[in-house]
This record gives structure tokens, C-alpha cells and sequence, in this order.
């Protein structure tokens, strides 16, 4: 389960994150769906976080999430790297909330630039925030 500093980072989460029941029925869903691209970042044969994609709109869209006790490493961007060789969609969208610095790092270092803002419903933080858009092209 992520800790209270990392959901608030994420902010995006299900309504009840210590729910691990919708969490198995939400990956068993993802896992499903032929759509989807998702991988399992692996370091010194541990799970660290993973990445993915989907299509919204006629736009896919990026995903990544890493322990915290990964974060800090380089592995993020390393794995976004080397999954953007994998999917070569483009455009591609990466969202973050506004305060998400590591994660708008992590989308920078791999060519995408903000290219606008949102306004969403964070369960985490219980209240709408500003989202940033990052596209690559």
C-alpha cells in the first residue's frame, strides 16, 4: 500500500485507497484490456513501480508510479525511457498534479513539454486541483 505522502503526490487514486480488494479488481481489469501497455519495473530482481499507457480520446496516455522508497533513484525516468522505445504512439500525454514536481521532472527529462492545465477531483487530497498536461509528439 502507498503511505499518506505518496498518495497525496499521486492524488489521482481510487476513492479508498486501503481498499485492496477494488485494487485487485482495478489491476485485474487493466490487465484485461488488450489496449493497454503496462509493465512492471524490476531492479536487483524487486518490483520498484511500473508504467503504462492507454488510449483516452483518441490520445494515449502515459502512466508511472514507483515506491517511495524507489523514488530518487533515476528509475523513473530510465523506465519511461525505455518504455516510450516500446510505445511509439504519438502524441502522448503524461498528466501530474501541479505540485507533483518529481513526477513533471520525470516527464521533461523524457521530451515532454507542459502543454496545459486541468482541473480534477483528487480522492487523495479530497478537493479538485490543477492537473498539469505534458504531450509528446
Amino acid at each position: 500500500m502507498q503511505n499518506k505522502e505518496q498518495l497525496w503526490q499521486a492524488a489521482f487514486t481510487n476513492e479508498d485507497p486501503s481498499d485492496y480488494q477494488a485494487h485487485l479488481l482495478h489491476w485485474q481489469k487493466i490487465l484485461a484490456n488488450p489496449e493497454i501497455i503496462n509493465r512492471t519495473v524490476v531492479v536487483d530482481g524487486v518490483a520498484v513501480g511500473n508504467v503504462g499507457s492507454w488510449p483516452l480520446d483518441g490520445v494515449r496516455q502515459l502512466t508511472f508510479w514507483f515506491g517511495i522508497e524507489h523514488c530518487g533513484k533515476g528509475y523513473a525516468s530510465q523506465a519511461v525511457a525505455e518504455f516510450l522505445k516500446l510505445d511509439l504512439t504519438r502524441p502522448m500525454e503524461g498528466r501530474c498534479a501541479f505540485d507533483n514536481l518529481a513526477s513533471a521532472k520525470v516527464l521533461t527529462k523524457n521530451g515532454f513539454e507542459q502543454s496545459g492545465t486541468d482541473r480534477y477531483y483528487a480522492n487523495a487530497r479530497g478537493e479538485e486541483i490543477t492537473e498539469f498536461i505534458f504531450q509528446l509528439l
